[in-house]
């Protein structure tokens, strides 16, 4: 899967393992511009990591959550973080 090695892809991931979110809450929450989170966002839901949830509401809603194959890269994100925690000290 050679989707988990571009860039952004982890950090909307861990963005996402906390629920469903909007598109500006995930551009807000990171540096990364509007375009290219689209983009990423695209390859994730067309690899079946990420699943895009349109409202039938005015303004129109769209949300973001990973799926159930998005949702098993949580134990590999946590020893991410761990490993950065021990060893990349601020």
């Amino acid at each position: 899967m050679d989707i988990i090695g571009k860039k952004w892809v982890l950090l909307i991931m861990y963005q996402l393992l906390s629920g469903p979110k909007r598109f500006t809450e995930l551009e807000a929450e990171m540096a990364i511009s509007g375009r290219l989170l689209s983009e990423r966002l695209k390859e994730m839901e067309m690899e079946g990591i990420v699943t895009r949830h349109m409202y039938p509401e005015i303004p129109p809603r769209v949300e973001y959550e990973l799926t159930p194959k998005g949702k098993a890269i949580e134990p590999v994100i946590d020893q991410i973080y761990g490993w950065s925690s021990d060893w990349l000290k601020r």
